[in-house]
């Protein structure tokens, strides 16, 4: 496989139109970090106003990435991608023609949106690849599309100052100088709105491009699709309450963002209660179509054969993974840069170029995580152990201080960001294996998690913060933040021991439901899909 990818014919033209669809979701869904300072001081935004937009921009991709995925399973990936790309101009214009603070949280929250498009490719690449490459396939799926982060935060500025011919209401304003890459820009040739704008019309042009090239299958097979798409389905009674606690969580970080919207004077504490209540109304209604979806299950009318079965404990744990590495990954790329600047005395580009090394591992270390899963023959212990690792190099870097030799401190960053990535392929590698026409479902619970783990993180980094009282220690801050990764990624680690399975079929060559009707590789009944 990794040597027939780089061809542009197939199942391969559709791996790489739909990771590069990824990578743009990423690049718009990562515009805010690269301007964030000029922002700041454009508006007159305190430290915490900043923190509190970071955190807007991650919040409603939670709701939204399990909303995507259902959509997903009931119109199938080629409407779900073209409409959500064709959608990202939205709030990307909103957010560039800001006029306060208040539009400017608007514009993070709705571009929470677009950071759930990642599920929709999940699916997308699982009905072309055979379970026995799913896991390679989904890893450069992953990796490739995640560098759009690392692509964003080294370009953005580079193209505001190419959009300086724009007139009118785009014009940045008071002079002011930044640097980036070692070149210094003055701010009357640096547009950060028509950048920011720009890229959210780039990705809908593409949203039409993606519509007219690709389609849902390969030739001959059929797109399965769940009965009800209201709700993910289950097939014990116990999984129905098991569904019910885990759904808890994505209810409680958002009313833990309502807090800290409240803590920062965006909310009232009026608004901040009536905003609980809209989002237990909203808890209620999910667990309603969750029974409308499992109706005759409850009822005793319904029973699964036990080739139709499968255990809703394989989620749940995926989704404790996903909180650790993305989860973990998202709140790290936030304040790695401040990290390295403030343990080393860099300055802000050398301390940003460094941290984006973070980032860049996501070009081997995902599709790595995928690969290692499909090779070794264990998918369950490949999780197991990328995990672990990830949560001691977390412990590791929590000792890193100003006395360590800095390329020492880079080398471990991208070492743990290897391990942080490559177990977000390996989730992955799983996550289409469970129950194929609910894998969009699944898919957008695991990814969902994942954010919630990065709202959890920066939360409690915050709260660190702010207990560390008005001149804050931050290299005690940083430690005890990187100590909790590591300890909550050691502990997921444990719990994957005793709780994952293989799933079944992990390394077949064809799909779930198919023995009967297609008895080898993908493309050997349809060579048209290659």
């Amino acid at each position: 496989m990794l040597t027939e990818m780089w061809s542009f014919k197939g199942r391969y033209k559709i791996l790489h139109m739909t990771w590069f669809a990824f990578f743009l979701t990423f690049v718009v869904w990562f515009n805010f970090p690269p301007f964030a300072t000029t922002i700041g001081q454009e508006f007159g935004l305190s430290k915490p106003q900043l923190g509190t937009i970071g955190l807007c921009n991650v919040a409603l991709t939670v709701p939204a990435r399990i909303l995507i995925g259902m959509a997903l399973d009931r119109y199938g990936p080629r409407k779900t991608y073209s409409l959500l790309l064709m959608y990202a101009a939205i709030p990307c214009l909103i957010f560039a023609t800001a006029g306060g603070f208040t539009q400017l949280v608007i514009g993070r929250l709705l571009m929470g949106l677009v950071g759930a498009g990642f599920v929709i490719g999940i699916r997308m690449t699982a009905e072309w690849f055979p379970p026995k490459e799913v896991g390679t396939a989904e890893g450069i799926y992953g990796g490739w599309g995640n560098f759009g982060s690392a692509f964003s935060a080294f370009t953005m500025v580079l193209f505001a100052s190419a959009l300086s011919f724009l007139p009118g209401y785009f014009d940045f304003g008071e002079a002011q100088n930044f640097t980036v890459l070692g070149l210094t820009f003055s701010s009357s040739v640096l547009n950060w709105r028509a950048a920011i704008a720009g890229s959210g019309i780039i990705a809908a042009i593409y949203g039409f491009i993606y519509y007219a090239n690709v389609s849902d299958t390969p030739p001959g097979k059929v797109y399965q699709r769940p009965k009800s798409a209201r709700g993910l389905e289950v097939t014990s009674i116990r999984d129905f309450y098991f569904l019910m606690v885990m759904n808890i969580p994505l209810t409680a970080i958002l009313m833990v963002l309502a807090w800290r919207l409240n803590k920062v004077d965006f909310l009232t504490p009026t608004a901040m209660y009536i905003t609980w209540l809209g989002l237990l109304g909203l808890y209620a209604f999910q667990s309603y179509n969750c029974w409308s979806a499992n109706k005759d299950l409850l009822a005793g009318r319904k029973r699964y054969a036990p080739e139709d079965r499968y255990k809703f404990k394989q989620v749940a744990i995926l989704e404790l993974t996903y909180i650790v590495n993305f989860g973990s990954e998202l709140a790290v790329v936030t304040i790695l840069p401040s990290f390295f600047e403030g343990t080393f005395g860099l300055d802000k580009a050398m301390a940003g170029i460094i941290a984006s090394s973070y980032a860049f591992m996501n070009l081997m270390s995902r599709p790595g995580g995928g690969l290692i899963s499909d090779k070794m023959g264990s998918r369950k212990w490949t999780m197991v152990v990328l995990t672990a690792g990830m949560g001691i190099g977390y412990l590791l870097m929590s000792q890193v201080t100003s006395n360590w030799w800095l390329p020492g401190a880079v080398l471990l960053t991208m070492a743990c960001s290897f391990f942080v990535q490559a177990g977000e392929g390996s989730t992955f590698a799983i996550v289409p294996l469970v129950k194929r026409r609910v894998t969009g479902q699944i898919a957008g619970n695991v990814g969902a998690y994942g954010n919630v783990g990065a709202v959890a993180y920066l939360t409690t980094r915050l709260l660190f913060v702010d207990g560390a009282g008005e001149n804050p220690n931050m290299a005690a801050v940083n430690s005890s933040f990187f100590q909790v990764l590591g300890v909550t990624g050691l502990i997921v680690a444990f719990l994957c021991i005793f709780f994952l399975e293989e799933p079944k079929g992990s390394f077949a060559e064809h799909h779930e439901g198919e023995e009967a009707s297609n008895t080898h590789p993908i493309g050997a009944k349809y060579p048209s899909a290659l």
